[in-house]
């Protein structure tokens, strides 16, 4: 019989579906599930996806971890995380040069492979209730702006940006996509790297550019024992 972790109020469907997890597993083998133990069984694919959501659930005080140690975590108390709303992962972008994409492809043709729950007491107060939608990062070149390779962007849809504001960038005259800083300049635009070893995509005023997305929330991926 699976022992079954009582739902608190605002409980997103894979947290509390996570919780049972670890509580059935706990049951049966006498200590606690690895991260791609949780994973296959809730059917989430990134480890980094598993991660966050432990996390949530370590910080509102449903579980305690030990990243010292494999399997270190035990359930505790269900604090509420508040209202969730579902984010879909439409695919992958290039922290890094550009990646190519199909010709006359967009971000919103990509089939969703996942798709992440966040609280809406995380999200900035602005974004709240709006249409977001996230991204894997492949790539480094946006390291110093703490997004590394297999972290996850959650991004607002927008066709316009202010100087300085990280996008996701559709150049449809290459067939690629970026994720930069973005400045528009006198004689065409800049996408910049947050990373001192790489140089900035400069285009002219004629080359095609696309913003698809403005960076509103980084899901980071940590490692740690599975």
């Amino acid at each position: 019989m699976m022992m079954m972790v009582r739902k608190s109020k605002g409980l997103g469907e894979r947290h509390q579906r996570i919780l049972d997890f670890i509580a059935s597993y706990q049951r049966e083998h006498k200590h606690p599930p690895s991260i791609r133990e949780i994973g296959e069984h809730c059917n989430i694919s990134s480890t980094s996806v598993v991660n966050y959501y432990l996390d949530q659930l370590e910080k509102t005080g449903h579980i305690e971890r030990d990243r010292k140690i494999s399997r270190g975590m035990r359930l505790t108390g269900n604090t509420p995380l508040g209202d969730m709303f579902r984010v879909p992962i439409l695919g992958v972008i290039q922290a890094g040069e550009p990646i190519p994409v199909p010709a006359n492809a967009d971000f919103g043709s990509f089939t969703p492979e996942d798709s992440v729950e966040i609280a809406s007491s995380l999200m900035p107060g602005k974004e709240k209730g709006k249409e977001l939608f996230a991204l894997q990062v492949q790539g480094d070149s946006m390291i110093d702006a703490m997004i590394n390779d297999g972290d996850i962007i959650i991004l607002k849809p927008t066709e316009d940006a202010r100087n300085g504001e990280m996008v996701a960038v559709w150049l449809s005259d290459r067939n690629e996509t970026t994720l930069k800083y973005y400045y528009k300049e006198k004689d065409g635009y800049r996408l910049q790297p947050a990373n001192p070893t790489m140089k900035p995509i400069m285009l002219k005023k004629t080359e095609a550019l696309e913003i698809k997305g403005k960076v509103v929330m980084v899901i980071r991926k940590v490692e740690r024992y599975n």
